[in-house]
């Protein structure tokens, strides 16, 4: 279970990232991991992506962070919307310098990272209106199996 491989003080970490960035934009950050990856990588955070319904943001900016931990993969998935407004190579980046934290062993580290990193590319962008934000997507950790 990918669960055990996250205390309860790390999760709260990460769910806290996720807010502190949210906070600052109309974006919508979610996090799923599991223990191994079926198939191809960027097919599998696909139906991540749908199966969270991440694509049903009003301005289709959500960002999907997907880790298969045991079979030591992960991506990072913007929806359209995001994609279309970032530097070609921006989740190629944030990916890099999430690996070096993983590489170290620093997970929660690594994840709290990339979502500061993309929640401050998601304010320049997509800035918060207090008048007409809701928050549209969960921000707790979903786990696969």
């Amino acid at each position: 279970m990918p669960q055990k491989l996250f205390s309860e003080s790390d999760r709260e970490q990460i769910i806290a990232a996720i807010k502190a960035a949210e906070l600052r934009t109309s974006g919508e950050i979610q996090v799923h991991i599991e223990n191994h990856c079926k198939g191809d990588l960027m097919d599998r955070a696909a139906e991540v992506f749908e199966m969270l319904k991440m694509y049903q943001t009003k301005d289709r900016n959500g960002v999907l962070f997907y880790l298969a931990v045991e079979d030591h993969k992960f991506a990072i998935l913007g929806d359209a919307g995001i994609n279309r407004v970032v530097e070609e190579d921006f989740w190629e980046t944030i990916k890099n310098q999430m690996q070096e934290l993983f590489r170290k062993g620093s997970f929660t580290e690594g994840l709290s990272l990339g979502i500061k990193l993309a929640g401050h590319k998601l304010q320049s962008h997509f800035p918060y209106d207090g008048d007409t934000d809701i928050n549209e997507l969960p921000d707790e950790i979903s786990f696969g199996d």
